[in-house]
């Protein structure tokens, strides 16, 4: 399993983490993943390919919303709340008392 590169807290871009969350079906990944204390990719039953699955994840990742962690032959995701409240105070409550349509 390759290492996967997460950005530190204190980089972590308001732009990019917007960005992040901006689509329905990744903002969905992390409210579940807001109820939890980390899930594997295959737990979240999205009704799209695993391919772009894992893309979504790559975006989630890579703008610091999520960590990867690996074990055995799956990674197991984690939201980064603690990083992002300090971060950003008060935008993830926010983002994640919101109503969404998928």
């Amino acid at each position: 399993m390759r290492k996967l590169q997460h950005p530190a807290s204190d980089s972590l871009i308001l732009t990019h983490v917007l960005y992040a969350l901006s689509d329905p079906l990744r903002l969905s990944i992390v409210q579940k993943l807001a109820q939890t204390e980390g899930l594997t990719c295959g737990s979240f039953e999205l009704p799209i390919a695993k391919s772009t699955a894992s893309h979504h994840f790559r975006v989630l990742r890579e703008a610091g919303v999520i960590h990867m962690r690996p074990e055995g032959t799956q990674y197991i995701n984690s939201l980064r709340r603690t990083e992002l409240d300090q971060r950003f105070p008060g935008l993830l409550d926010a983002i994640l008392n919101a109503p969404i349509q998928l």
